[in-house]
């Protein structure tokens, strides 16, 4: 009988060490750990590991707290609502539209509504958003998380970030505190904070994927995409609330997702409160945001670019050429070189090159650290404005850059021509009109296929067509003069 125990207990060890067929053992080695896997009792690998897991390994085990965040930052964020006037319907004259391409009698459709998000970063009412969540509007109203409503001011709008700053009358409101997008770290927790669906104060978490991310949503000549990706859930509606740390800092402006169904998908992007900062500051002081520009056309680097031009590196943004008597050209930059560096700041792809340069205003300095057939060369550049000069550029009167003034056509007039509308140019000056070729008493009947009934048409019109890329910023007009000769006239609105 003891002869049987002891085969029994043997036989319960040899089962026990079978079972655990696969063990870790950890083995320290400064300044590294050994990580040795052993199977059925014998060592079939081993491989170094950095120390840090270690010391990861050692911290005391936290869990993660959001509802301090959630807390600080969703009475800050708002429902931004918008109402917007649906284009014309017009019943057919086809006398009229055979001169004028646009029936004569008009029929008004019903407003429609739209809503997304904003965050207040000031406790006198200046609230962030996206400029795709207010744009067109004509009216936009702002309703607080305790349900107070008010009707905003738009303060400016920047398309390039896809940012819009908006004020409301109000004092002593919760504002949630800027933190640095710079310092978060892929994998750290994030809350998106919105109104999703309509559905006000909404939280959701989740964390950093990826940053510097540029997607190619934005329409715009001198567009900045340098999104922090999250797997947050966002959705319609979420655009333009706040992307928190966990320490309830704002970080980013929640902007767009990545979905074929127009709904959350997994992956949500956010612009970084550096670029929202920059930003927001412009358009309060100035109305418009001062875009630095350095005057390069850049690539990313490829591992068959860089095979195709020799270069020693994958990082950086590689130069295809130099905009003249640009900042790059006059500080010495050429196409071929690899900015590497701005200031101390690391560049790893054109999208921080972007980013980076986004930060300054025209006439700022920056230092520029280049690799150049294998060499490292440093250049200081001074950047320029939009036009070239280093000046801050001033916010324009869209009237004054027009040239004229107007006035909405006689009654006397309208019966003798048999239209029911126009708006007839007077006092015309030098500008944008007379550079066209347009005379004094032109009757501008349309613009851009839209008709004209009052300035504020025209202007609108206007406006819209600035947001077009360069070289395509144009506004064409069909009209008459008084004695009924048709006439087309292409304003040109980049000269």
């Amino acid at each position: 009988m003891k002869k049987f125990f002891g085969y029994l207990v043997a036989l319960v060890l040899v089962v026990g060490v079978s079972a655990a067929t696969t063990y870790l053992v950890l083995l320290k080695a400064q300044p590294e750990v050994v990580m040795t896997k052993v199977v059925n009792g014998d060592t079939i690998s081993a491989m170094p590991v950095p120390v840090q897991y270690q010391r990861m390994a050692m911290l005391p085990k936290q869990e993660t707290d959001f509802t301090a965040a959630a807390e600080l930052s969703v009475n800050a964020v708002v429902h931004v609502k918008t109402t917007y006037q649906q284009s014309r319907q017009y019943m057919s004259d086809p006398f009229f539209e055979f001169f004028f391409g646009r029936p004569q009698q008009q029929r008004e459709l019903p407003q429609q509504q739209a809503s997304g998000s904003g965050v207040i970063i000031s406790q006198d009412g200046y609230i962030v958003t996206n400029n795709h969540v207010i744009d067109k509007a004509q009216q936009i109203e702002v309703v607080l998380n305790d349900k107070r409503q008010f009707t905003a001011t738009l303060v400016g709008t920047d398309p390039n970030t896809d940012i819009a700053l908006l004020k409301i009358d109000a004092n002593n409101l919760p504002v949630i505190l800027m933190g640095n997008s710079d310092n978060l770290k892929v994998g750290e927790w994030v809350l998106a904070v919105g109104n999703p669906f309509n559905l006000t104060s909404t939280v959701t978490a989740g964390i950093v994927s990826a940053k510097a991310r540029n997607i190619n949503i934005l329409d715009s000549d001198m567009k900045i995409e340098s999104f922090i990706q999250t797997d947050a859930a966002v959705n319609p509606g979420n655009s333009g609330g706040a992307l928190v740390n966990t320490a309830g800092e704002l970080v980013g402006i929640n902007t767009a997702i990545a979905s074929q169904t127009g709904s959350y998908s997994g992956y949500s992007f956010a612009v970084p409160v550096s670029i929202v900062q920059k930003v927001v500051s412009d358009l309060k002081q100035y109305g418009i945001v001062q875009r630095a520009i350095l005057g390069v056309q850049m690539q990313e680097i490829t591992p068959e670019l860089q095979r195709e031009k020799h270069l020693t590196t994958l990082q950086g943004a590689y130069v295809v050429s130099v905009v003249k008597d640009g900042a790059a050209y006059k500080a010495g930059i050429k196409a071929g070189d690899v900015i590497t560096q701005i200031d101390a700041t690391p560049i790893k792809s054109g999208t921080d090159l972007q980013e980076q340069i986004g930060r300054h205003k025209p006439g700022d300095s920056v230092t520029l650290t280049i690799l150049r057939q294998g060499n490292l060369l440093t250049f200081t550049a001074e950047l320029t404005n939009k036009n070239g000069g280093t000046g801050l550029v001033e916010k324009q009167d869209e009237k004054v850059q027009l040239g004229a003034q107007f006035a909405e056509i006689s009654d006397s007039l309208k019966e003798k021509l048999g239209i029911s509308y126009g708006l007839q140019v007077k006092n015309l000056q030098s500008g944008r009109l007379r550079n066209a070729g347009v005379p004094k008493d032109f009757i501008i009947l349309k613009a851009n296929q839209r008709a004209i009934r009052t300035e504020e048409d025209l202007n609108e019109v206007v406006a819209e067509a600035m947001k077009a890329q360069e070289r395509e910023r144009v506004v064409w007009l069909t009209g008459c003069m008084p004695n009924g000769r048709v006439q087309y006239h292409a304003i040109n609105l980049d000269n």
